[in-house]
């Protein structure tokens, strides 16, 4: 028996493919738990019109990720902040720091999540090359400059 899944099944298939499955292990497992549906040419269809439409949307994902990382590749982040002896701040800088600062210099909203800052905090007065990962597979660069604030 041809059906469509509904999600994932490990040894059988991904969600939304169309496979071929003994008739008993479809009807009294997949089609009774919901995790597939029979592949009718209406149900084939709307699986087809569902691909299409989640391509779509990760090509719109990947255009406004790649909008976004023309914006901030390269571009530098200045953060004034008190500091100690040596160099040492009092406190540290985060990923929502850097973030509140892009925001503010450069007018692009930037989840704290996706910037990657080694060993998560920045505890000195330095410049440093952070990267931000917009969307899977794109890295926006930018320098980090912390400064003594006056």
């Amino acid at each position: 028996m041809k059906v469509i899944l509904l999600e994932d099944i490990k040894g059988l298939g991904k969600q939304n493919e169309m496979v071929e499955a003994k008739d008993g292990y479809a009807k009294n497992f997949l089609l009774k738990r919901n995790l597939a549906i029979e592949a009718t040419p209406e149900n084939l269809n709307t699986m087809k019109s569902r691909q299409k439409a989640a391509r779509n949307r990760m090509l719109t994902q990947n255009a406004e990720a790649m909008e976004v990382k023309g914006r901030l590749d390269g571009k530098t982040v200045v953060i004034k902040t008190k500091s100690g002896e040596n160099g040492k701040l009092y406190g540290s800088i985060t990923a929502k720091d850097i973030s509140d600062e892009i925001k503010k210099q450069h007018n692009v909203e930037v989840d704290k999540k996706k910037i990657v800052i080694q060993d998560h905090h920045i505890k000195t007065l330095s410049t440093n090359e952070v990267p931000i990962k917009i969307h899977a597979g794109i890295t926006a660069n930018i320098t980090v400059i912390v400064e003594e604030a006056e």
